[in-house]
């Protein structure tokens, strides 16, 4: 009994993280548009920013600030 019970939760728990996280919705108006595209470019100036301090340390910036396609150096 203990053991169908311990099962059904781990299996509940583990069809939980298999689901699709949920998504956020297109904005609706231009002016949601053009707050969503400022939060991209602020977001990409400060990992920019924060790239640019790492580089002495290779191993970590190569870790945290590489995007696919970058060469390789």
């Amino acid at each position: 009994m203990i053991r169908t019970i311990a099962l059904s939760l781990t299996a509940l728990g583990l069809a939980a993280c298999t689901f699709p996280q949920p998504w956020e919705a297109d904005p609706a108006s231009p002016v949601q548009w053009e707050r969503r595209q400022e939060n991209i470019e602020r977001r990409e100036a400060e990992r920019q920013r924060l790239c640019a301090i790492i580089k002495t340390d290779t191993d970590r910036y190569r870790r945290d600030c590489r995007r696919p396609g970058d060469p390789i150096r």
